[in-house]
């Protein structure tokens, strides 16, 4: 349970955070700064029972048709972010040759950071540490980032999110990556319904943090028990026109979006073939 000497801490925080300005990253087509948030291991169904999520819902684009690749989770983060799954066929450690979409966003200029909790930090490469996992955390795993001190600095633990926002410094890409606890995936939906809840309400009903900026909210797989792998996926936004959206997605359309919003390229993998997020845009 969340204590109370935290929730004051928040309160206080974000009483100064709204005094704050937000420096404003590099323009895109459609949103100046992407922040990711991924759960775990949920049925669409289940998911869209929440109340917080299915505020998130309703109050922004909701993708009511919108499909996972793969079983177990680690292949949909390299998915996510790299376009493709790349042999990736179970949760192990693996140390993979390939392009990113860091790759992308750096010849552009454009600038990017993983927030992963409780990450110990200093390239960690291990499996495990006090709720962090690898696997959930795709990036250490290309090794152009991996082998790279200067890129692997921007793999940090999450609380530096709340000092990032506070000082404007905030990337164009945030990729957040909760733990085990707060993902749901050793508590259940609801416990991450409400982690969620707690830990970003003040960043998205602020208005000054939400401009320019859209949050995305997917969840890497179904339960193993679906036969479909169908997930929920929200996108919230000042200039999101709301409704559900029916249209056949997968986690490859969210790869090619950011890569349309700042005219990218792609990856030339599935990312280049994959269906289009539609217009969602006010």
């Amino acid at each position: 349970m969340f204590q109370r000497s935290y929730a004051i801490f928040i309160f206080i925080f974000f009483f100064f955070l709204t005094l704050s300005s937000f420096a404003i990253p590099r323009s895109g087509k459609y949103f100046d700064r992407v922040i990711f948030v991924v759960f775990e291991n949920t049925n669409y169904s289940d998911v869209i029972k929440q109340d917080f999520f299915a505020k998130l819902a309703v109050s922004g684009a909701n993708f009511t048709n919108f499909m996972a690749i793969t079983h177990p989770s680690q292949g949909n983060y390299v998915a996510l972010t790299s376009g493709s799954l790349n042999g990736v066929k179970n949760d192990n450690n693996v140390d993979l040759n390939v392009y990113s979409v860091v790759d992308l966003l750096e010849s552009k200029g454009l600038t990017w950071k993983v927030y992963a909790e409780n990450y110990p930090g200093n390239c960690f490469i291990g499996n495990y540490s006090n709720g962090y996992v690898r696997k959930h955390n795709p990036f250490i795993s290309y090794l152009n980032i991996q082998k790279n001190p200067a890129r692997c600095a921007n793999i940090v633990e999450a609380t530096q999110f709340d000092r990032d926002a506070a000082n404007g410094k905030l990337p164009n890409y945030v990729f957040y990556i909760p733990n085990l606890k707060n993902d749901g995936h050793d508590t259940g939906v609801n416990y991450a319904n409400r982690w969620y809840q707690q830990r970003f309400t003040p960043y998205l009903s602020n208005a000054n943090f939400m401009t320019n900026t859209i949050v995305i909210t997917t969840f890497d797989e179904s339960s193993m028990s679906s036969s479909t792998n169908q997930i929920y996926t929200s996108i919230v936004g000042i200039n999101i026109r709301q409704g559900n959206y029916p249209q056949p997605l997968s986690t490859y359309s969210l790869l090619r979006l950011v890569e349309e919003n700042w005219n990218l390229g792609s990856l030339g993998k599935e990312d280049a073939k994959a269906p289009a997020v539609p217009n969602i845009w006010k």
